[in-house]
């Protein structure tokens, strides 16, 4: 069960990653660019795992989670992803979207890093 647990973790730690990288491609892209389909991707990816992490809980003895900042994450993982979602169709990207995607996950790894 250790097992899974690290490759959840591994797979969480990519889509993380991933949501990162979508940051620095879309900032390239410049300002007319429609949003990369690579945001919901990410964001699905950290939600799938998160919620698989927390579901093998009671089976892995070495890992207790604090379940307050667990529904954080998961607030703000859910904002990116509907942020992301309503405008992934469009064009081109609202001005305010990078600005803001960019912040909740600054702000979803700094939960992860510092609330303790």
């Amino acid at each position: 069960m250790e097992f899974v647990r690290l490759l959840l973790v591994f797979l969480h730690l990519l889509g993380m990653g991933m949501l990162v990288a979508m940051i620095m491609l879309q900032a390239k892209a410049g300002k007319d660019a429609p949003v990369n389909k690579g945001w919901l991707h990410g964001a699905a990816l950290q939600l799938l795992t998160g919620v698989a992490l927390v579901g093998i809980d009671p089976l892995v003895d070495s890992v207790k989670y604090d379940h307050i900042k667990i529904g954080v994450k998961l607030l703000v993982v859910v904002a990116i992803a509907a942020v992301v979602a309503i405008n992934v169709n469009k064009p081109k990207a609202p001005s305010w979207l990078m600005p803001t995607a960019a912040s909740l996950v600054v702000l979803n790894v700094g939960i992860a890093v510092f609330w303790t």
